[in-house]
């Protein structure tokens, strides 16, 4: 698996300086902000009966941002910070996951989210064993895991067909969103995004082909 990820993204993880351009755009359905400044998120990766698992956290309410949606450990690089210092930095801010305990092996493609003006770059790192995790409140509501290979069970993916407001010189552009129910949680967004690359390049596996639901608002976090 990891040398599927290693083979389409290689084992050195860009810095921010140089992956920007290569990001590829995608709407996370906050528009409340104007400008966020670069981010990196850990998508740590762990075999367990079989199966490979992947952690997911589901955002405090109180937060200004993003508040309870789900999303990678992740938050804002700081100044003359790589991508990976920041991802393993938060991780273990927000659900304590020590980072010698992570092998960091590839990444992602970085995205844009141009609906709050942010570059994320995914860090893509292998745990030994299930790691034992504790949500700092301040950031985290709920941390949990889950496989990858249910996210492909009948029901649980379906696509929306939303669309980029025109501005000026822009026209409307609709674009296409990924939504899993998964543990009780609805995933979307940039992190819907980055859960089928991984799927379809670590497990070299194409998602359904399903049909559109309507959708241009924005979801709750459990609708």
């Amino acid at each position: 698996m990891i040398k599927r990820l290693q083979a389409r993204y290689g084992s050195t993880i860009p810095s921010e300086a140089t992956a920007h351009e290569d990001a590829e755009e995608v709407a996370d359905g906050d528009d409340e902000l104007s400008f966020v400044r670069s981010s990196a998120v850990l998508v740590a990766l762990f075999e367990e009966g079989g199966e490979t698992r992947v952690i997911l956290t589901r955002r405090a309410n109180h937060l200004r941002t993003h508040r309870g949606q789900v999303s990678f450990p992740g938050g804002g690089i700081d100044a003359g910070e790589h991508p990976v210092e920041a991802a393993l930095r938060e991780a273990d801010e927000e659900v304590g996951l020590t980072p010698s305990l992570v092998s960091v092996a590839s990444s992602l493609a970085p995205i844009a989210t141009f609906a709050a003006g942010a570059w994320i770059q995914p860090v893509v790192g292998t745990l030994d064993r299930r790691p034992e995790l504790v949500a700092a409140p301040s950031e985290v509501e709920r941390v949990f895991d889950v496989a990858l290979a249910d996210l492909l069970i009948e029901g649980v993916a379906h696509r929306e067909l939303w669309y980029r407001s025109p501005g000026p010189g822009r026209p409307e552009v609709g674009f296409e969103l990924w939504f899993f129910e998964v543990d009780g949680e609805m995933v979307w967004g940039a992190t819907g995004h980055l859960l089928v690359d991984l799927v379809t390049t670590a497990l070299e596996l194409e998602m359904p082909a399903l049909g559109h639901r309507g959708g241009r608002g924005k979801p709750t976090a459990t609708e």
